[in-house]
């Protein structure tokens, strides 16, 4: 009896713990203190991240074709202001599962795919929460994109961009390895321009501590 469970064990990945619940939970950040006004109304312009295992999980825009996916110390993702935290349900995912399935998820999202109405970070946490729990994030958290993709015009013109071009610090790529080499340090300033306060807002500041990328799974 004994062999045979711990040949059980061994065959859910040798760790007793490996299939326990685990709560998947939503951060929510303002990205203008105005939305201490417009939240009340059901409208804000935020910024969201999946915290799990102890870490939070994001997605931001750079320049780059890879991996715009992002991880952070839970509720402290920096430039942007919490707000609150939401539970999304549970998963039974082990820590090692979750790290592959989040590194295969950053091959879908690169830096240079960002897009604030169609592909923006609380898309990701959306796809993210679906994926994990089979829930939606609240529609709260995104309705400027629900809004923009519906009629443009209501959006202020500075907001209605692509992509922000704040650039991660990447190492150069090298070319006997085929991939970029990617550092842990946080984002780099943004490039001076009329749009630096909203690049300011979408993307994880330099100024209040690190951010770092997830290397994606090469395909």
């Amino acid at each position: 009896m004994g062999a045979e469970t711990t040949s059980n064990s061994a065959s859910r990945g040798g760790d007793g713990d490996s299939h326990r619940e685990t709560q998947v939970v939503l951060n929510v950040y303002d990205l203008t203190p105005l939305n201490s006004y417009t939240y009340w109304f059901g409208f804000g312009i935020f910024h969201s991240g999946i915290e799990v295992h102890g870490m939070e999980y994001g997605f931001g825009a750079h320049d780059f074709p890879a991996s715009g996916v992002f991880e952070v110390e839970p509720r402290t993702c920096p430039g942007f202001i919490y707000r609150c935290s939401i539970s999304l349900g549970r998963m039974t995912m082990s820590p090692h599962e979750f790290r592959t399935f989040i590194e295969n998820v950053a091959a879908e999202y690169h830096g240079d795919t960002y897009h604030l109405i169609t592909k923006n970070c609380n898309h990701f946490t959306n796809d993210i929460s679906w994926r994990l729990t089979g829930k939606r994030i609240p529609g709260w958290v995104n309705r400027l994109a629900q809004l923009g993709s519906v009629c443009s015009c209501l959006l202020p013109e500075s907001l209605q961009v692509s992509t922000v071009k704040q650039l991660p610090e990447y190492h150069a790529c090298s070319e006997e390895e085929g991939t970029e080499s990617f550092s842990t340090t946080s984002p780099c300033e943004p490039t001076e321009n009329n749009d630096t306060d909203l690049k300011h807002l979408l993307s994880p500041s330099a100024e209040s501590g690190e951010v770092a990328f997830i290397k994606e799974v090469q395909r």
